[in-house]
């Protein structure tokens, strides 16, 4: 069975919103060496509606010498939506209904792992319906102060357990966590 992932750029104050205007000052070549292979570590992408189309807007664009560029465009995309009418995305399958069981057929289906990048509203989904199997945080040595948290007040509750660990000389804690067993 495939394995579903979730990672994230995080603030230490927990914002996952916009990392493209606070993360970068931090990224060093081991830290892009370990995205790179967590990637290729995945044939499929899960996106929910927002990072979708800020996602589809702007990867299709960029130069086909740019490997993420790439890897982004090439990858089979699994889009959940009510909203959307299309994915149209080169590789995009939309999602408009019976979430929890498309997502769990598609882990049942052969290859590597599905991973999500982004998309909170959908991770918070996914992890109360159980279908997570680890989540990864990268989480940043900045007080971003405003944005989209990946937790917010009145969220269920849900016991995790550290099953990786890795700090890069910028301060970024990588951690990766499984949900527990207890």
């Amino acid at each position: 069975m495939r394995k579903l992932t979730a990672s994230f750029y995080m603030s230490l104050d927990g914002v996952v919103d916009a990392p493209q205007e606070w993360h970068f000052p931090m990224v060093d070549d081991e830290m892009m060496s370990d995205t790179t292979a967590s990637l290729e570590e995945s044939d499929t992408i899960l996106l929910g509606r927002a990072t979708y189309q800020e996602w589809a807007a702007f990867w299709p664009g960029q130069s086909a010498g740019n490997p993420m560029a790439g890897y982004f465009n090439s990858t089979q995309k699994l889009v959940v939506s009510t909203t959307l009418a299309s994915a149209d995305w080169e590789n995009s399958t939309l999602i408009a209904s019976d979430v929890p069981e498309r997502i769990e057929s598609a882990k049942r289906q052969q290859g590597k792992n599905i991973s999500v990048t982004g998309s909170g509203t959908l991770v918070r989904s996914l992890l109360a319906d159980g279908l997570v199997d680890e989540l990864r945080l990268m989480i940043h040595p900045i007080v971003v102060g405003r944005g989209k948290r990946l937790f917010r007040d009145g969220d269920d509750s849900s016991l995790l357990e550290l099953v990786d660990s890795k700090t890069y000389p910028s301060g970024v804690l990588n951690l990766t966590y499984v949900p527990s067993t207890e």
